[in-house]
């Protein structure tokens, strides 16, 4: 595809115009302007059923899968989750949730202690009616040419002890004041 493309020859910064000072229409293509960093193709899942999840980490459903067209590409992942998790006894408690590329986590805390590893939580600050939202931003580097998928789990956090709800709040019916959500998740190639 040409593209038009106009190249100012010293102008000036009063921009007043003189015999040498002329706009001249050139031809490119769009090879003349790529450079590293460019985005090559992206990819969406979204997932706005809900789920319940009671047997610690799951898949939540969101999901989405991206074939890197050099093994020098990242995968830049953004993810918005809508979610909250319930205690055995039906409080709201934390959820939490993890990235991973294929069956493998990404993107977690360290192993210091006797902390769950996690991408992320969400807090259940709003109580049992509405699901909290998450955020997960990640660049991965997969180094390959094959279909690679991301996905993200959740777990509640006594880890199978209560349950984990996807897109809905604790509390889920058509009575006034609950809602339920959607989650997306959107994989970016971006060329080295």
């Amino acid at each position: 595809m040409a593209i038009t493309t106009l190249n100012n020859r010293s102008i000036n910064r009063s921009d007043t115009a003189s015999a040498d000072q002329v706009w001249t229409a050139t031809s490119a293509t769009a090879s003349d302007f790529q450079a590293g960093g460019k985005i090559g193709q992206v990819v969406q899942g979204t997932k706005t059923d809900t789920a319940s999840l009671a047997s610690g980490f799951a898949d939540t459903g969101i999901t989405a899968t991206i074939t890197p067209t050099a093994t020098s590409s990242k995968v830049l992942i953004m993810c918005q989750i809508t979610a909250t998790a319930a205690s055995s006894g039906g409080s709201t408690i934390e959820a939490y949730l993890r990235l991973l590329r294929g069956t493998t986590d990404i993107s977690q805390g360290d192993s210091a202690d006797d902390r769950t590893l996690v991408t992320t939580g969400i807090g259940g600050a709003r109580g049992a009616d509405d699901g909290d939202n998450g955020t997960i931003i990640f660049l991965d580097s997969p180094s390959t040419t094959s279909a690679t998928t991301y996905k993200i789990q959740g777990a509640d956090r006594d880890l199978g002890g209560g349950t984990f709800y996807l897109n809905r709040g604790v509390t889920d019916s058509d009575a006034t004041n609950k809602s339920r959500g959607s989650s997306n998740i959107i994989l970016m190639e971006v060329l080295a």
